[in-house]
């Protein structure tokens, strides 16, 4: 904490900054927002510099900018890597299907060499390239032009769309296509999978509609029955399954008995149990 307050006293004095200066220049920024929590005053200022005091969220937000600094960076002098949250979440396994909001982070430089090793057009074996680098690279997902696409995590209990979907897995969604298709595939892996909020979180599957009326149309293997809903009264379709990443032997073993909804009918929606879907 005394480390990360002698950066930002670095700062300022680079800045040719003096306390009375942040101070005002603080509260301009909580008049313009609303909210004096923004304003630092010299004594907190001080603190902050000297004696390890760690500013709020707000006096943070408001030292960032005063100081022209990136936050998730100050973020890291103080001890939180706000580059590895998605990395973070992806060490807890949630049990309910949810959608991830985690965006793009900056960009990560790659180590010398291997750009050149690594060929995206060809199937290349990974794990010497991860040994000498230590993670996987972020520029493997952004030569995917997967940042603009919306991210959902298949719950930890959810089998609905086994086995094309496994527990646990790591769906990138393409909001663009809200539109439900009505043909256009020759087997069950071509067949649109979309991702979909209703009242009782979110789910997931092959989707029909017909005069208002959604079905939700769940793996055969998967022994859950179809859903239906009034649409779009009841549904919301978020966007259609464009990518996936998953391991094949899931983390925990299918129940020996199949999932069975109590009280499931395909044409109503409603006194159906939720299959584990939710929403981050």
């Amino acid at each position: 904490m005394d480390r990360a307050g002698l950066r930002l006293k670095r700062v300022r004095e680079r800045l040719k900054l003096t306390f009375r200066e942040v101070e005002e220049a603080s509260h301009a920024i909580a008049a313009r927002r609303g909210n004096e929590e923004f304003a630092i005053a010299l004594s907190r200022l001080a603190d902050i510099e000297n004696k390890g005091t760690v500013p709020s969220i707000y006096r943070l937000y408001a030292l960032c900018a005063i100081y022209r600094l990136d936050l998730n960076e100050v973020l890291d002098w103080y001890g939180v890597p706000a580059d590895e949250l998605g990395a973070e979440a992806a060490r807890i396994g949630l049990a309910e299907t949810h959608l991830i909001g985690f965006a793009a982070q900056r960009a990560i430089s790659i180590p010398e060499g291997l750009d050149r090793e690594l060929d995206l057009g060809k199937t290349t074996f990974l794990s010497h390239l991860l040994r000498r680098w230590g993670r996987l690279p972020a520029s493997l997902l952004t030569a995917l032009d997967l940042r603009n696409r919306r991210y959902g995590f298949i719950g930890m209990e959810d089998w609905s769309m086994y086995p094309i979907l496994h527990p646990g897995a790591l769906v990138a969604i393409d909001e663009s296509r809200r539109r439900i298709a009505a043909a256009g595939w020759a087997n069950e892996f071509e067949r649109p999978i979309y991702f979909l909020e209703e009242r009782g979180g979110y789910l997931f599957g092959w989707c029909t509609l017909t005069e208002g009326r959604l079905l939700v149309q769940p793996h055969p293997a998967s022994h859950f029955q179809p859903r239906v809903f009034e649409y779009p009264a009841q549904v919301d379709v978020i966007g259609q399954v464009v990518g996936v990443a998953m391991q094949f032997e899931s983390r925990r073993r299918r129940p020996a008995r199949p999932l069975t909804e109590k009280g499931s009918n395909p044409a109503h929606s409603e006194g159906v149990e939720s299959r584990n879907s939710g929403c981050l």
